[in-house]
């Protein structure tokens, strides 16, 4: 329709007309309260951000001549870190005259993202900026929500739990059977070499 006609539709409503699709041919517009639409834009775009997964650079920091138990615990640092969905940047510093065992460093990180093969793919290789040599890892996977160490071990006991019921429950089958002699007509009377698995498990239940 006209222009003029829609904004006197728009003006006898109280509304505004705004145009929505100025590229089209001919422009598309809506008749809309253009204050309500903007505070719906502005609710769309802070629920979008609410859902938008917050991803963290973590720095691991390394001597070159870390020792293997030092090295251990800062992967398995790196691993939760990758696993949340979080970037990882290692690097080795070099102190003084320690720079000359920059190659020490080098195959250090190269180790260090060879572990973390699984769980992460590098971004940077390492590379030496002034004292430090970086290395940036980013996750393989998408994050997610990460199991409370409370929830963890739940499962672990429940887990213990249902293995040592099944073990108690085998055992006292075994305890219940009717272990008569092959003389009296019991289990194992019909059985080949019967009587040493009786001799068995008589000796068993005796212990």
């Amino acid at each position: 329709m006209p222009t003029r006609q829609a904004l006197d539709i728009a003006r006898q409503q109280g509304v505004d007309l705004v145009e929505i699709s100025p590229n089209a041919q001919p422009p598309v517009c809506r008749i809309i309260d253009y204050s309500k639409f903007l505070y719906q834009q502005k609710k769309r775009a802070k629920e979008m951000k609410q859902k938008q997964v917050k991803v963290e650079v973590k720095e691991i920091r390394f001597g070159p001549q870390t020792d293997d138990h030092d090295y251990q615990f800062k992967l398995k640092h790196a691993k939760e870190f990758l696993e949340e969905g979080n970037k990882v940047r290692a690097y080795v510093f070099f102190r003084g005259r320690s720079i000359l065992f920059k190659e020490q460093g080098e195959v250090l990180l190269l180790r260090f993202a060879n572990d973390l093969e699984e769980y992460g793919k590098v971004e940077q290789l390492p590379k030496l900026e002034g004292k430090k040599m970086f290395l940036f890892l980013a996750p393989k996977k998408a994050a997610t929500a990460k199991k409370s160490q409370q929830k963890l071990d739940r499962e672990r006991r429940e887990a213990e739990s249902r293995e040592a019921n099944k073990l108690q429950g085998a055992s006292s089958a075994i305890t219940d059977i009717d272990v008569e002699t092959p003389a009296n007509g019991g289990l194992f009377a019909n059985i080949k070499g019967g009587e040493e698995l009786l001799k068995k498990l008589q000796d068993s239940n005796e212990e």
